[in-house]
């Protein structure tokens, strides 16, 4: 293997992880943010209230996006597989 096609892995490596990650992230930022805002209107800073919703939220996103996550992961996979092969 040369050193363009291991950075070309590594960048599809890093692609994929952010494409993977990147709904998690961002549900759990905006709950965050909603959370913080209510918190502060209402001056209760109780640490479950922010991470209850977290988690409820992202059980749901796993809920709704779990087939096509784990769909991406087989394909990579299956793709990392041909390049070890060499086919």
């Amino acid at each position: 293997m040369t050193e363009p096609e291991i950075l070309d892995i590594m960048y599809q490596t890093f692609q994929t992880a952010v494409l993977l990650a990147m709904p998690f992230l961002l549900v759990s930022m905006v709950v965050g943010v909603i959370i913080a805002i209510f918190q502060a209107a209402t001056q209760i800073n109780e640490q479950t209230m922010t991470f209850v919703p977290k988690f409820l939220s992202i059980l749901v996103v796993m809920g709704f996006l779990g087939s096509s996550i784990l769909s991406t992961l087989q394909e990579f996979f299956r793709h990392m597989l041909t390049l070890m092969i060499g086919s």
